[in-house]
């Protein structure tokens, strides 16, 4: 029977291999936008913070960069944090930023070791992915590789090969988000899910977007999406669900299948990489 794979962190899995685990955005465009964004998500208990730079007024200082980031994970504690420019080509937001100085940009904020996860777009140069996945690993940060397309849901072999490319170009996690026009869009980005889930080494996050697509975040990890978005007190991407609806759905599902779930309202401790029956 194949394993989930959990996406670990210094060796452990994160939440104690809790499965999906729960991200939430943040999206503060200034630092004081993102404490106060921040002091609303925490009590909301995430398994994992993302920080999406590319809303960050102040992204091209990277002393104020840093600054922001090191206060982030001061506040957070325990809870992981994923470092996330999303490109405009992916659905980001606008800078004032070449790509070689957002390189310099994620090479300094992997130095400061004050993340736990980068994200980086397997669309770019390979050589810019090998200088993040360099800096990245020197640290002790995992690296998502991921591709978006906010306009379509391509084909089944294409999603496939997208996970498969992450894994080949030395990601830690692979990421694939993808846009449908109708239900069978969403069954086929489910489907890669699964049939790249059997073929990895390495744990995978997956999702459709939109209205359509809003149920995959709900039940994405029964074909083996390791993580999930939640909003907590803004959405960074169409489809997001907040994390109360969320929570309370996934423990539902957990529960009709007859699987240990890690959900602190169930008190269940969950096994790592256990597959439900």
């Amino acid at each position: 029977m194949q394993s989930f794979k959990t996406i670990e962190l210094h060796g452990q899995p994160i939440a104690g291999g809790k499965f999906p685990l729960i991200c939430i955005p943040l999206i503060g465009c200034t630092f004081d936008e993102l404490m106060a964004e921040l002091a609303l998500v925490l009590p909301k208990k995430p398994d994992v913070l993302e920080w999406r730079v590319d809303f960050f007024e102040q992204i091209g200082d990277v002393a104020a960069v840093i600054a922001a980031v090191k206060a982030i994970k001061s506040e957070a504690g325990e809870i992981p944090l994923l470092f996330t420019r999303r490109s405009t080509m992916e659905g980001g937001e606008e800078i004032a930023l070449n790509e070689d100085q957002v390189i310099a940009l994620y090479v300094a904020v992997c130095a400061s070791q004050s993340i736990d996860l980068i994200d980086y777009e397997m669309a770019n140069d390979t050589a810019n992915i090998a200088r993040v996945r360099a800096a990245a690993k020197s640290n002790d940060i995992k690296l998502v590789l991921s591709f978006h397309n906010f306009s379509c849901t391509p084909g089944l072999d294409t999603l496939v090969d997208k996970f498969l490319t992450a894994q080949q170009l030395g990601a830690d996690v692979a990421k694939v988000a993808v846009m449908p026009h109708d239900q069978d869009d969403v069954l086929t980005l489910l489907a890669a899910t699964r049939q790249a889930s059997k073929k990895l080494h390495i744990p995978l996050v997956s999702m459709s977007m939109g209205a359509y697509g809003s149920v995959t975040r709900f039940f994405g990890w029964i074909f083996g999406s390791a993580l999930t978005f939640a909003i907590g007190a803004h959405s960074s991407a169409p489809g997001q669900v907040p994390i109360e609806d969320l929570n309370t759905v996934l423990g539902i599902l957990q529960r009709s299948r007859g699987v240990q779930s890690a959900w602190p309202a169930y008190g269940y401790p969950m096994k790592a990489n256990a597959e439900p029956k």
